[in-house]
């Protein structure tokens, strides 16, 4: 093996695959100071959570950055002047488990861009992970990207060997799509998911009947959606998302800011700010629709069409709606107590256990742990103390604004606050 060239790939494939944020991945630092394959400095080692929230550690690569579309928003687009480079199916096989038993990782997220065909392309995936499987051994967890197009037996195939499966949706709206990758169809999108989807219920259906049943794809799939490259409002995007989770049964749908990458007249020019605050808003509205029972239509609609950067879209719905409140913290129903800005799961959970034993007061509820600077204007409790509810709705998201801390206040300068 060429060592040297090896690195040279994983360098250029490592870092193509920085763009898909669907293994919820961050950077590894970690090097190896004896200048051996497993320096990885940063590339190709990125983290995923399990469903217990333990952190483990992928190789996320491509398997080649060569690609026969031209999409205007994607950094390895045939047209675009940069280094191409292609795994063998056994060198990314080797380079698995020479990292594995480095101990520098725990599994597998290899995505491809779509060189001769989509069904070409799969197959190579899919030979990777069945070699890994088969004639390795080797257990640990496999994210394979579906690739759009791709027949219904190799996707069949593909969810016997891999750990989760997903297509990237890429752009939400069919209109964006066809502007930014005419080559490309949604229903090509569609077919792969609707597969993964069939197969996975009717592997629940016969492993209760029969034990033995081969899994597939035990971790479900998931899509991710580019943010910015088009002219999409939140309610277009998280319209889109509430359809996925409906219709295909995602495991998450992830949103990823649009960096920008060329001078196509169709795009954010180089330079935009990538919309990270607004890639924040969208995920906890994501978090609102799955965890905490928000139909995304009382979020988002044709009157209120775009999430409050100032504010987090609890604390924004509960300003539009100040007529529910406040609520009675030690008699309020517990779908309703999930509603409070400033109250989360384990807090609710806290308060219903809590307040069977006696009647809760601010001390206890600090104690618990919610949020008191914005919880308190929502609700009442067994004290004297009163807060201020006589303010406006703008009066008291300013009060709650000056009163909270957040990452992005850098980016609301005094004058964006003002439009």
């Amino acid at each position: 093996m060429d060592f040297d060239r090896i690195k040279e790939k994983l360098n250029i494939l490592a870092d193509a695959a920085k763009y898909d944020v669907s293994c919820s991945s961050s950077g590894s630092k970690r090097k190896n100071s004896n200048k051996g394959l497993g320096d990885s400095s940063g590339m190709g080692i990125c983290h995923s959570y399990t469903q217990d929230g333990r952190c483990v550690s992928l190789l996320k690569i491509l398997l080649t950055n060569h690609c026969i579309f031209d999409c205007a928003y994607c950094v390895t687009r045939k047209s675009n002047d940069i280094k191409r480079a292609a795994f063998k199916v056994q060198e990314v096989v080797d380079l698995t488990i020479s990292f594995y038993r480095r101990n520098y990782i725990e599994g597998l997220f290899l995505s491809s861009g779509i060189f001769k065909s989509p069904d070409h392309t799969m197959e190579r995936l899919i030979q990777v992970a069945k070699k890994l499987r088969k004639e390795e051994n080797f257990n640990g967890y496999i994210h394979l990207k579906s690739i759009p197009g791709a027949s219904d037996e190799l996707m069949r195939e593909a969810g016997l060997y891999a750990d989760r499966l997903s297509v990237n949706i890429e752009i939400p709206t069919k209109s964006g799509l066809k502007l930014l990758a005419p080559d490309k169809k949604h229903e090509d999108f569609m077919k792969p998911m609707k597969k993964v989807k069939d197969e996975i219920i009717q592997y629940k259906q016969e492993s209760k009947l029969i034990k033995s049943t081969p899994k597939y794809a035990p971790a479900g799939q998931s899509t991710q959606m580019i943010v910015g490259a088009t002219g999409e409002s939140d309610r277009d995007i998280m319209y889109s998302s509430a359809f996925f989770y409906k219709n295909y049964n995602m495991k998450r749908v992830y949103y990823s800011g649009y960096v920008p990458i060329s001078t196509d007249p169709r795009l954010p020019a180089i330079g935009t700010q990538v919309p990270m605050l607004r890639e924040n808003r969208l995920y906890q509205t994501d978090w609102l629709m799955r965890f905490y029972g928000f139909d995304i239509r009382e979020l988002l609609n044709d009157s209120f069409q775009h999430l409050d950067m100032e504010v987090d879209p609890k604390l924004s719905w509960a300003l539009r709606n100040r007529h529910l409140f406040p609520l009675d913290i030690n008699m309020a129903d517990k779908q309703l107590l999930l509603r409070v800005p400033g109250i989360g799961l384990k807090s609710t959970n806290k308060i219903v256990q809590a307040r069977k034993y006696r009647k809760l007061n601010w001390q206890h509820l600090q104690k618990i742990g919610i949020a008191i600077n914005r919880a308190k204007y929502f609700i009442t409790c067994d004290s004297r103390e009163k807060e201020l509810k006589d303010l406006t709705s703008e009066q008291l998201k300013q009060v709650i604004i000056k009163t909270s801390q957040s990452k992005f206040r850098k980016e609301l300068s005094p004058q964006l606050s003002l439009f």
